[in-house]
């Protein structure tokens, strides 16, 4: 349910990107032109970012070993690694998609690398 993030596979399936949960995926987003930010509907921005962090989230369990999904007591979903660091990759996705940063690429990286 929480790789659906159906928003976000329809604005990059607009500019002819297909999100395969794959990290290759993650560095097409970071390239699209952010054409939500100019919607007059600041929620429309809130949302995409909101699917953006579970899409991050959904790659990184998909290929991150041992990291896995977890559900805070408040309903926030966080993706926990191997060594019990949690991620909140809504907040990471809502950064990205109302200010551009943290590229979703780069989180990805980092984790790959250290």
């Amino acid at each position: 349910m929480l790789s659906e993030c159906v928003m976000l596979r329809e604005q990059a399936s607009d500019t002819g990107l297909v999100l395969d949960d794959s990290a290759a995926s993650l560095q097409a987003l970071d390239q699209l032109l952010p054409g939500w930010r100019d919607d007059p509907d600041p929620e429309a921005a809130e949302w995409l970012g909101h699917d953006a962090g579970l899409y991050l989230g959904t790659v990184i369990v998909r290929t991150v070993a041992g990291a896995r999904w977890r559900q805070l007591p408040d309903g926030r979903p966080v993706v926990v690694l191997e060594s019990g660091r949690e991620l909140d990759v809504v907040a990471m996705g809502q950064g990205w998609s109302t200010e551009g940063s943290p590229e979703l690429s780069a989180v990805y990286t980092e984790l790959n690398s250290g």
